[in-house]
């Protein structure tokens, strides 16, 4: 939980609030908000699920570690649907992102 203060400035910047709005969103006071940002404090649990949530971020990605840390709460839930397809579904799905992913990597290579 090391960047979890750099993480949290980081997404409120990018959603563009206040530490106040952040405060409002996840029913954390401002004045924690500030020390978690400053890493003078770090949040508990239950504080670190609110964050998370007015973020929409999972709790791997809010603290920068396990499996999920880089997937926001929008991918892990298209994973978890690409996981319940049947498997013929999930095939021709994933020959299509292969084929994406494939053409992607040569442009980025030639440009």
């Amino acid at each position: 939980m090391k960047n979890i203060a750099k993480i949290i400035a980081d997404l409120r910047k990018e959603k563009g609030w206040s530490q106040t709005e952040l405060a409002t969103e996840s029913v954390v006071s401002r004045e924690i908000i500030g020390k978690y940002e400053r890493g003078e404090a770090v949040p508990s649990i239950e504080f670190a699920k609110r964050i998370a949530d007015a973020f929409g971020v999972s709790l791997d990605y809010l603290v920068g570690e396990g499996v999920n840390a880089k997937f926001d709460k929008k991918t892990l839930k298209r994973l978890q649907d690409i996981e319940s397809l049947k498997e013929s579904d999930k095939s021709c799905l994933m020959t299509i992102v292969d084929a994406f992913l494939r053409d992607a990597k040569t442009r980025q290579a030639y440009s």
